[in-house]
């Protein structure tokens, strides 16, 4: 019977340990929060079932439980390039707000400007400030 305690510790420190280092936006943190949660009760069925001899039972709780947690940790990363290649330099000069004939430091300001309020930090959005850097990048480089 100890060792029952012992693996269900073990489980319950894993889980704790997963939730310490949930780093991620608002909507992906709650799923995988959710999924550690349901990932450790599938493992701790998993224990218990073992310690019952349902063997079939336990393997199939802790495939489950494996499963959701990998799934959980599966990461999606936004193309970066993708924003800057399709901005051609009217939407660059439109995002900004600055001239045709406008200087690399005329460009600059104006991007500081608007990362000040576009920035996610600041209240803006992740999508706002890639557009700003993107257009940025493009006038300063193309």
């Amino acid at each position: 019977m100890g060792l029952i305690w012992l693996a269900l510790a073990a489980v319950a420190v894993w889980a704790l340990a997963r939730l310490g280092r949930q780093t991620e936006r608002a909507r992906r943190g709650h799923w995988r929060i959710s999924a550690t949660i349901l990932s450790t009760a599938l493992f701790a069925g998993a224990v218990l079932a073992a310690s019952r001899g349902v063997w079939l039972a336990a393997i199939g709780l802790a495939g489950a439980g494996l499963w959701l947690a990998v799934q959980s940790r599966v990461r999606t990363v936004p193309p970066r390039a993708s924003v800057a290649e399709r901005l051609t330099e009217a939407e660059a000069r439109a995002i900004l707000g600055v001239t045709a004939d406008a200087t690399p430091e005329a460009v600059q300001a104006a991007w500081r400007r608007l990362m000040a309020r576009a920035h996610p930090d600041q209240g803006g959005t992740e999508g706002l400030a890639a557009r700003v850097n993107a257009a940025r990048d493009r006038l300063l480089k193309g």
